[in-house]
């Protein structure tokens, strides 16, 4: 077994706007860094606390990912539930932080090494008297992520935006609704992959997703399924999608909800997958790299009142 180390660090704090403290925290999975940001409000009770997983890609732990995206909502999606008294912890993603792109080999990798970056989280913040009780919040390919790593070690879950069909049927989906073409590429080169292991010729309209070092680690999540991981959980749970979110649709949601009927359903009206408020197409596209638009009050009211349900 790979062995698994953390450290945990206090190199900052500082007040941010009224009452609330700002802690920069330094994790480490091995030799992995993970630098993150730890807030919560001034209190003399002890606090729940969030922990926020990432999407797909290279988002830090504001949620941005340079020119790919900037709408700054997990920063946001933090202030807001600071103000509720909601602590929060935030960090970069692995493959973000430049430390780290040498010791990473996506020939080797897995998407349930994210999974342990989060148990290394849950295991810092475990024991810390500050805080009453631990939420993970997995946004999109987090929610996934956030179903391997709960467990019984949190108090509750909360799946904001989550696949509700393995990564392959999502992909072709997706890719479908934007070129015909492009679908029927993607499910001949999944076919591939999962019969053979390898993709001998990959489109080259396609090769950020089946490049050669990336096969392996997709088709193990492909084999991950979130209908059956979400099962496993014996903690309280808050399924969550916005009905504007065309990476991830109500039907996701449902299909999560079908898999764990005793879960809590929320349908966000107009939010979409940067979980900004948006009333038309433009709006929704614009949102990815504007960070202007308003995070969704309704996305905070739902998943501070599951919090407060369940201590």
């Amino acid at each position: 077994m790979r062995k698994i180390a953390f450290l945990f660090l206090f190199s900052t704090l500082t007040m941010v706007g009224q009452g609330v403290v700002s802690e920069a925290h330094e994790l480490y999975n091995g030799d992995i860094y993970l630098p993150g940001t730890l807030t919560y409000p001034e209190s003399n009770n002890p606090l729940p606390l969030v922990i926020f997983i990432h999407g797909s890609g290279n988002a830090d732990r504001n949620g941005n990912q340079g020119a790919l995206a900037s709408a700054n909502h997990i920063k946001q999606l933090a202030d807001s539930l600071n103000t509720k008294g909601i602590a929060f912890y935030r960090y970069d993603k692995r493959n973000a932080t430049p430390a780290n792109r040498e010791k990473i080999k996506m020939e080797e990798a897995s998407i349930r090494d994210l999974a342990e970056d989060v148990k290394i989280a849950i295991a810092t913040f475990k024991d810390d008297p500050r805080f009453a009780s631990i939420y993970l919040v997995g946004h999109s390919q987090g929610s996934l992520v956030g179903m391997l790593a709960a467990a019984n070690n949190v108090t509750g879950y909360i799946s904001v935006a989550g696949p509700g069909t393995t990564i392959d049927k999502a992909l072709i989906r997706q890719l479908t609704a934007q070129n015909e073409d492009a679908g029927k590429v993607t499910a001949a080169h999944i076919k591939e992959l999962m019969e053979t292991d390898t993709i001998k010729e990959v489109n080259i309209m396609l090769m950020a997703i089946f490049a050669p070092q990336n096969q392996r680690y997709l088709k193990e999540w492909i084999m991950i399924d979130p209908v059956n991981e979400i099962r496993k959980l014996k903690v309280p749970v808050l399924i969550i999608n916005g009905d504007a979110d065309f990476q991830v649709t109500v039907e996701d949601a449902q299909l999560l909800k079908q898999a764990k009927p005793n879960a809590q359903l929320v349908i966000v009206k107009n939010m979409n997958h940067m979980l900004k408020t948006v009333e038309n197409d433009s709006e929704n596209q614009q949102s990815y790299y504007n960070s202007d638009f308003p995070l969704s009050t309704s996305l905070v009211k739902a998943i501070t009142e599951f919090i407060r349900t369940n201590g």
